[in-house]
């Protein structure tokens, strides 16, 4: 079950990033940093955003997005200045691109296959939190 998350560790992770994340993303991950979601393409495990306010938090989000996309960029084909924010489970994973010191509110496919990236949705409002 995924935890609420204060606006202190989201700054510190953008800090970390050096881009703000999206406004719906935020706000999604303010309510539960984490948890799953569906869309058409599939189910998806959301990677939750590091949270370092005590021992537990720090536990339960240990694969956080900062982590993930290091891990995604073992794959030579996963997009310069991408942030993985989810995974299928099959390699496949769910990414935000970034613009200078932001990134972009539409939610893309990244096909860890191919290398090919599709929107997936026009903001994060538009994926399906389970």
């Amino acid at each position: 079950m995924p935890f609420n998350l204060s606006e202190v560790q989201l700054s510190n992770t953008e800090l970390e990033l050096g881009a703000k994340l999206p406004h719906d993303y935020r706000e999604a991950m303010k309510a539960d940093n984490g948890g799953e979601a569906s869309t058409e393409e599939d189910d998806w495990e959301l990677y939750p955003i590091k949270d370092t306010s005590d021992r537990k938090r720090l536990v339960r989000t240990c694969n956080h997005i900062i982590v993930e996309t290091s891990s995604c960029r073992g794959f030579g084909s996963f997009p310069e200045g991408a942030l993985a924010i989810a995974g299928n489970g099959l390699g496949d994973q769910m990414i935000f691109l970034r613009d200078n010191d932001k990134f972009r509110d539409i939610v893309y496919l990244w096909l860890h296959e191919t290398g090919e990236v599709q929107e997936l949705a026009d903001s994060f409002r538009g994926i399906e939190k389970l």
